[in-house]
C-alpha cells in the first residue's frame, strides 16, 4: 500500500469537496386446519417448542457472555455503561464524558460491537463514548468499532462528523478500509445524497486503499445503492460514462444484474428489456442470479405468466431453476390470491434438488396473511416446521401486520406470548407492529409494557414509535410524560417531526403550561427538526388546518410564478435544495481545508 502524499490527499479532496382474504378448498398442499385460529375467550394453541436452553429471566440489560479471550473482561461494565447512556439527564458531550470517567470503566471491541445494536438509533450518546475512548490508553482501534461507528452517524444523517472521523484516520497507520466508504456510500444514497454518493466512491478510489478487484466491488455497491433507492437512471448514466473512459474494461454480470433489478423497482420495463436484449448482443452470459432477478421484476410488475415463460428459456439456455426462480413466482402468486397456482409452483420446487426455502413458506404467510386467511397462513405454518424450517421474525411478523391492521389486540398480544413462551425471538419489527396496534386503539398501558419489553431485549425506539407514543400521550393528557419522552428523543439524537412539535406546544399552551412550552421551544431551536407532515395524525385539528394552510401558501406562490416565469430553469430552482447539507458541506470544505495544510 503506498503512502499518501499531501498533493495525493489535496487532489482527492478537492474531488470530494467539488459537490458536497379466500382459502382454496381444491388445494391439497395447504391445509384448511387452522393451527393458530384463536375464538374468543380461547388462546392460540401453542407453538412448537425450539430447543433452547432454559430460559432464564432476563435482565433490563444483560452482560455480554463471558469470554476469556477478552482482555480486561468485566461481567458488569456492559450493564453500567447501558444504564449510563440510558440516563435522560446524563446527555451527550462533557457531562457523558464526566459520568464514563467516574464510572471508571474500559471498553473493548466487543462491548462496542453490542453497544452499536444497542443502542443503534441514538448516534450522539454513542459518539461521545467513541471520543472519549479515543483518549484512553486502553483504547485500541479496531476497523470493526469505527465502520460500526460511522455506520450509526450516516444513519441518523451525521455526516459531518462521520466525516470528522474519516479524515483523522486517514493519515494514520490504522486507516479506514473499503467498507468504511462502503457505508458512506450506502447511507449517501438512502439520504437521497446522489453527488456525496458518487464523490464519496471517487474519493476512495483516489486514496489507492483497493486490493486488487476491490474497487469494482466499490462500484457494484454504488449503482446497487442508488438503484435500491430510485436512482437507477443516475446509476445507469455513471455506468455507461465509466464504460465509456475505459475501453479496457468489461463489467461484470454483477453490474447488469444490479442495473436489471433497478429499472424493474422503477416499474421501467422497456428499460430493463433494453438492457436484457444489450446483454445477449455483448456476449454476457447470464446467470441463475439474472434470471431470478427478470423472474422477480416481472413478478413485482404482475408480469407472472411471461415469468414463468422465463422458466423455460432458461433450461434451453442450460441452467436448473432454482428457489431464487421459483421463489418470486409463488409469492405473487400468493399476493394475488392465487394458491392453487401457487401450489402447483409449489409442488415443482418440492421436486428440485435444492427445493423449498426458508423464503417460499414466508411468502405463502404472507399471502395468506394478506388475504385475511389465517386458518390457510396457519396451516403453512406447521407446514414448514413439520419439513424442518424453524420460522424467523420476518414469518410472525405477518400475522402481526394483520393483526395490527384490523386491530385484534387480542389475537395479536395472544400470539405475541405463545411465541416468547416457546422460545422465538421477536425483532424490532415486531415490536414497532406491536406498539402501532396499541397507540392506534389507545392501549397506553400495554404500549409501555411492550416497550420496557422491547427495551430489554435491547431495541431502542425509533422515530416513528417515538412519534407515536408521544401523540398517545397528548391524546390522554399526560403532557408531562409527552414532555420527557420527546426530550429523550433529541437527547438520542433523533430529529423529531415538526408537527410532533407543533401539536406537543399548543397542547401545552391550551393547558396553560406556558412554561414548559417556552422551554420547549427553546430546546429546538437549537435542534434540527423537518417541517415535513406525515401521513398519520391528520385527522387532529390544529395539524389538519396547518396542513391546508401550507398547501394553500405553496399554491400561491407557485401560480405567482408561473405568472411571471419565462424560463423553465426557473422553475427547476423552485425545487427545496437541501439547505442543511449545504451549510455542512461548506464547513466541511473549510475543515478539510485546514487539515490539509497541516498535511
Amino acid at each position: 500500500m503506498k503512502a499518501l502524499n499531501s498533493a495525493h490527499i489535496r487532489r482527492s479532496i478537492i474531488s470530494l469537496t467539488s459537490l458536497l382474504s379466500h382459502q382454496n378448498p381444491n388445494s391439497k398442499l395447504f391445509s384448511n386446519q387452522s393451527w393458530l385460529k384463536s375464538t374468543q375467550g380461547k388462546p392460540l394453541k401453542k407453538w412448537p417448542k425450539v430447543n433452547h436452553p432454559p430460559k432464564q429471566p432476563t435482565p433490563l440489560f444483560p452482560p455480554l457472555p463471558t469470554n476469556p479471550t477478552i482482555p480486561n473482561y468485566c461481567p458488569t461494565t456492559f450493564t453500567t455503561l447501558c444504564n449510563i447512556l440510558r440516563d435522560p439527564t446524563i446527555l451527550p458531550g462533557p457531562i457523558l464524558e464526566n459520568a464514563l470517567d467516574k464510572a471508571e470503566v474500559e471498553v473493548n471491541e466487543c462491548m462496542f460491537l453490542e453497544l452499536f445494536t444497542y443502542f443503534d438509533s441514538s448516534p450522539k450518546p454513542l459518539f461521545t463514548l467513541y471520543l472519549w475512548a479515543e483518549k484512553k490508553e486502553w483504547f485500541k482501534f479496531s476497523v470493526a468499532v469505527f465502520n460500526g461507528m460511522v455506520n450509526a452517524l450516516g444513519k441518523e444523517r451525521e455526516f459531518d462528523s462521520a466525516w470528522n472521523l474519516i479524515l483523522d484516520r486517514l493519515s494514520s497507520a490504522e486507516r479506514p478500509n473499503l467498507d468504511t466508504f462502503a457505508i458512506m456510500v450506502r447511507r449517501y444514497a438512502r439520504a437521497g445524497m446522489l453527488f456525496p454518493a458518487v464523490r464519496t466512491y471517487e474519493f476512495s478510489s483516489n486514496l489507492e486503499i483497493h486490493d486488487l478487484g476491490l474497487e469494482d466491488n466499490l462500484f457494484d455497491i454504488l449503482l446497487d445503492s442508488l438503484s435500491k433507492e430510485g436512482h437507477v437512471r443516475e446509476a445507469s448514466e455513471y455506468f455507461y460514462r465509466r464504460k465509456g473512459q475505459d475501453s479496457n474494461w468489461s463489467p461484470s454480470v454483477r453490474v447488469y444484474n444490479i442495473l436489471l433489478n433497478g429499472w424493474f423497482r422503477s416499474r421501467k420495463l422497456k428499460k430493463a428489456e433494453r438492457l436484457w436484449a444489450e446483454m445477449k448482443k455483448e456476449g454476457i452470459k447470464p446467470s441463475v442470479v439474472t434470471y431470478g432477478t427478470l423472474v422477480e421484476g416481472l413478478c413485482r410488475m404482475r408480469r407472472v405468466e411471461m415469468a414463468i415463460e422465463l422458466i423455460g428459456e432458461m433450461k434451453d439456455e442450460g441452467i436448473d431453476p432454482n428457489a431464487v426462480v421459483y421463489n418470486p413466482i409463488i409469492d405473487a402468486l400468493g399476493e394475488a390470491g392465487r394458491f392453487k397456482e401457487a401450489s402447483g409452483m409449489m409442488e415443482r420446487l418440492l421436486v428440485l434438488e435444492s427445493g423449498p426455502t426458508l423464503s417460499t413458506y414466508n411468502s405463502l404467510v404472507k399471502g395468506f396473511c394478506k388475504a385475511g386467511d389465517i386458518s390457510g397462513a396457519s396451516g403453512i405454518l406447521k407446514m414448514m416446521i413439520n419439513r424442518g424450517f424453524m420460522p424467523t421474525p420476518t414469518t410472525y411478523n405477518y400475522f402481526f401486520r394483520y393483526f395490527s391492521k384490523f386491530g385484534k389486540i387480542e389475537e395479536g398480544l395472544n400470539l405475541y406470548t405463545k411465541m416468547i413462551e416457546s422460545g422465538y425471538v421477536a425483532d424490532r419489527l415486531t415490536y414497532h407492529l406491536l406498539v402501532k396496534m396499541l397507540c392506534e386503539q389507545d392501549r397506553l398501558d400495554l404500549a409501555l409494557q411492550i416497550i420496557q419489553e422491547m427495551r430489554a431485549k435491547g431495541f431502542d425506539l425509533d422515530l416513528a414509535t417515538s412519534t407515536m407514543l408521544i401523540h398517545l400521550f397528548c391524546k390522554m393528557h399526560q403532557f408531562d410524560e409527552a414532555v420527557e419522552w420527546f426530550q429523550d428523543m433529541i437527547r438520542r439524537g433523533l430529529v423529531p417531526q415538526y408537527l410532533t412539535y407543533q401539536r406537543l406546544c399548543n397542547d401545552l399552551r391550551k393547558q396553560g403550561m406556558i412554561e414548559k412550552a417556552e422551554k420547549l421551544r427553546n430546546r429546538m431551536v437549537s435542534t434540527p427538526h423537518s417541517e415535513k407532515l406525515p401521513n398519520t395524525y391528520i385527522e387532529d385539528g390544529d395539524s389538519s388546518h396547518t396542513r391546508r394552510k401550507s398547501i394553500i401558501e405553496k399554491a400561491e406562490e407557485m401560480s405567482n410564478i408561473l405568472q411571471t416565469c419565462r424560463s423553465p430553469r426557473q422553475l427547476v430552482k423552485r425545487r427545496t435544495p437541501l439547505e442543511n447539507a449545504v451549510l455542512s458541506a461548506n464547513q466541511l470544505i473549510e475543515n478539510i481545508s485546514k487539515r490539509v495544510d497541516l498535511v
